[in-house]
Formats: C-alpha cells, sequence, structure tokens
C-alpha cells in the first residue's frame, strides 16, 4: 500500500488498483478501517466505496471484512457526514460564483 492507492486481486484473478478515500481509528471499536474504491459504478451511477479493517502499521497488511452493524454504523456515519461536508462546499462555492 502507497499513501494512495494499492492493489487487490479480483475475483476474477485480475488486480485492481483502488484509491485510498481516507482512513481513521475508531476509539469505540479500538480498530483502524480503510474506506477505498475501485472507480466502479453501480447501476445508478455512483461510485462504489468500500471499507475494511486494517493495521496501519503492517506495510503487507491484509484487508479484513467489516463483520458487525456497530462498525457498519460508524462507516456510515463518517460517510454521511462527509458528503454533506462536500454538497455543502459545493453550494458555497455555487453561490460564489454567481
Amino acid at each position: 500500500m502507497d499513501k494512495n492507492t494499492f492493489k487487490v486481486i479480483n475475483n476474477e484473478g485480475q488486480e485492481v488498483v483502488c484509491n485510498i478515500l481516507f482512513t481513521f481509528d475508531s476509539e469505540e471499536t479500538k480498530k483502524s478501517y480503510i474506506v477505498y474504491t475501485d472507480n466502479t459504478t453501480d447501476s445508478t451511477g455512483n461510485v462504489q466505496v468500500y471499507a475494511s479493517i486494517f493495521n496501519p502499521n503492517d506495510p503487507n497488511t491484509k484487508l479484513e471484512p467489516i463483520e458487525t452493524e456497530k462498525e457498519w454504523k460508524v462507516i456510515e456515519t463518517i460517510l454521511e457526514t462527509l458528503q454533506e461536508e462536500v454538497k455543502n462546499k459545493t453550494n458555497e462555492e455555487t453561490e460564489e460564483a454567481a
């Protein structure tokens, strides 16, 4: 893993480059998480975003699945907050340009 991307092997055995959106440590779960995308889109055109548990101190870390509803809720809350911040910033920039 470098600072912005990493490679995974998908289900078809192909190497895929993923972009790291952000990482964070949760005080609540005492784990580190990585949120990333392979830049594919779903059927409605939204970019696919994934999250996993990882060890930031291991350069060869393996991504571990998130298994609890509590962990998913923590990640969803952060994503929703970030989306709202981006939306607000975009609206402000649009208003300033008008």
